[in-house]
């Protein structure tokens, strides 16, 4: 590999980085038009895994913001980041995979806390205007009331 395909590696792991990232401050947030211009066009979330719903991205949104209301103050932490960048024949590809795992610590309007934690599977594809979500599952693992 060159020094130049090396770089471009690095710029796209930190791309995808900033998605992910803005994924969690968008739903923490509840900047819900944030949250859908994240996704590719035909993007899907899937939260059955958590007790949710899953259908595309628009509508997973409204559905979020119903449901986050219950938990006026929320702040979920996604680590253990792992990144696959499809190969393009040497070089980068236009698709990619990020698998990670989340923290979720929220508080009930009555004060009272709710953990869980858990694993995404976010995929994302490259577009003219940056890279964006193909999808995200959300797959819990555990929770604490």
């Amino acid at each position: 590999m060159t020094q130049r395909v090396d770089l471009a590696g690095v710029m796209d792991r930190l791309a995808l980085d900033d998605l992910v990232t803005g994924y969690a401050v968008a739903v923490d947030d509840s900047d819900w038009t944030a949250y859908r211009a994240l996704f590719a066009p035909g993007g899907r979330a899937d939260y059955r895994g958590s007790g949710g719903m899953e259908g595309p991205a628009a509508e997973v949104a409204e559905w979020l913001a119903g449901t986050m209301r219950l938990f006026p103050v929320r702040q979920h932490l996604i680590v253990n980041r792992r990144f696959r960048v499809a190969d393009g024949g040497g070089f980068p590809g236009d698709t990619a995979s990020v698998r990670a795992d989340y923290v979720n610590p929220m508080r009930f309007e009555s004060g009272e806390d709710f953990v869980c934690g858990g694993r995404y599977a976010f995929t994302a594809l490259r577009t003219d205007a940056g890279w964006r979500l193909r999808g995200v599952v959300v797959e819990e693992r555990w929770r604490r009331m």
